[in-house]
């Protein structure tokens, strides 16, 4: 019993640093991946699901800059740059002008745009309670990827994966409390096996 309740506890513990790992990664825009959309060039979950805001017009701006603005400041701080004011996110980003609707790009790449949704969403409701969605969004961003290189069948600079496409995918898997439990269990019984 006690033994259940320390990988119990390990599990809780990783799963909640690796959630907020994953938070993290989705709100400061860490560039996981290189589309084009309706802004121009999206390098993160966060720059199509706030365009998609804008031009859906379904909530208001000051929330899309809410969502922008952790991005932003890590970003002038990386290019060693005065952090931009609130009011400066629509032009900073490319928001002025959009048009309501899926664009043809877009349509190309429904299974990426799907998957930031989740992602996004995934990783403001794991830090409250850890589940399934953040993994589904970056499974879900991987697998428009590969269905792009499929269907084009010529490496394309315009649909690119970084390399830290892999932490957010292995913060989203390690984020899944019960999963990694039986994960736990398992290692300890094969350990207990070989000994």
């Amino acid at each position: 019993m006690r033994r259940m309740g320390s990988s119990s506890r390990c599990a809780a513990l990783i799963s909640l640093i690796a959630s907020w790992i994953f938070f993290f990664t989705i709100l400061f825009q860490l560039p996981l991946f290189r589309v084009p959309c309706r802004i121009g060039i999206c390098t993160s979950p966060v720059e199509l699901v706030s365009s998609q805001l804008v031009a859906a017009q379904v909530c208001p701006a000051s929330f899309v800059k809410g969502l922008l603005y952790p991005g932003a400041i890590a970003q002038a701080f990386i290019n060693n740059q005065n952090i931009p004011s609130f009011a400066e996110l629509v032009n900073l980003y490319n928001l002025k002008h959009l048009k309501k609707g899926l664009t043809a790009i877009e349509f190309q790449c429904l299974e990426i745009l799907a998957g930031s949704w989740l992602s996004v969403a995934g990783a403001v409701v794991g830090i409250v309670r850890p589940g399934r969605m953040s993994l589904l969004g970056i499974l879900l961003i991987i697998w428009g990827f590969v269905r792009q290189r499929m269907l084009r069948k010529s490496a394309t600079t315009s649909f690119s994966v970084y390399p830290a496409m892999s932490i957010a995918l292995f913060c989203a898997f390690l984020s899944i409390r019960k999963d990694l439990r039986k994960l736990i269990r398992c290692f300890k019984s094969q350990s207990k096996k070989n000994m």
